[in-house]
């Protein structure tokens, strides 16, 4: 029975992705490196810092991560307060509110910083559905690799059998698959080349994964 969702935020919760690029991009012509769609699309699901740290490597900067990081953030802080850009992604508040109300619980586990999260959550008036928060940036290991849905299901105090993750990136997939954790690819428009292949089930609409459907699975 399922009894627990640890849901991403980029790309799932909130549309945050158009900021998040124009945030790098900002930061790479302040840095002045020129980075492909190729190179950019394979950061997807990554923290900024380890995305940083392949930066500085691949283009051998003479400027540390953690600087890279600061600009990023930077950027990224200036545009969540003047952009208007900034909405949740279409059908997942009905969502949330539908698994709250049927007695599940709902953790965020996501590659984001805790105080990006702590942002949206406050602008959305979020917190209250959700019992744990998880920020891959606060963890050893980023995904692909499964710490941080090992760690947000362990907090349920549920099994793994009894929860699911809704992921729209490959590491975010892969992260779940490893984990052991049924997983629900949602093919975001602001995601584009992913792969879905280690999900469980792939959707385009939040919908097609309402409590009365999803319990049928479980």
């Amino acid at each position: 029975m399922l009894k627990a969702v640890l849901f991403d935020m980029d790309g799932v919760i909130v549309d945050t992705e158009p900021l998040h690029r124009k945030a790098y991009f900002r930061m790479f012509s302040e840095v002045d490196i020129q980075v492909n769609e190729e190179l950019y699309t394979s950061f997807t699901g990554q923290s900024t810092l380890n995305i940083c740290r392949r930066i500085v490597d691949f283009f051998e900067l003479k400027h540390d991560a953690e600087h890279l990081v600061r600009l990023k953030r930077k950027h990224f802080k200036h545009l969540f307060e003047h952009d208007k850009d900034l909405t949740l992604i279409d059908g997942v508040y009905d969502r949330i509110l539908d698994y709250y109300n049927n007695g599940l619980t709902l953790v965020v586990a996501s590659s984001a910083s805790m105080p990006n999260i702590n942002r949206i959550f406050e602008r959305f008036e979020l917190n209250p559905f959700f019992q744990g928060k998880f920020s891959g940036a606060d963890l050893k290991q980023s995904k692909p690799h499964p710490e941080i849905f090992i760690k947000a299901a362990a907090h349920t105090d549920y099994s793994k059998s009894e929860c699911m993750v809704i992921e729209d990136s490959t590491n975010g997939i892969k992260a779940a698959h490893s984990a052991g954790i049924y997983c629900i690819a949602f093919k975001s428009p602001h995601s584009s080349g992913q792969d879905y292949s280690k999900a469980d089930m792939v959707i385009s609409n939040f919908k097609e994964i309402s409590f009365s459907k999803i319990s049928e699975v479980f």
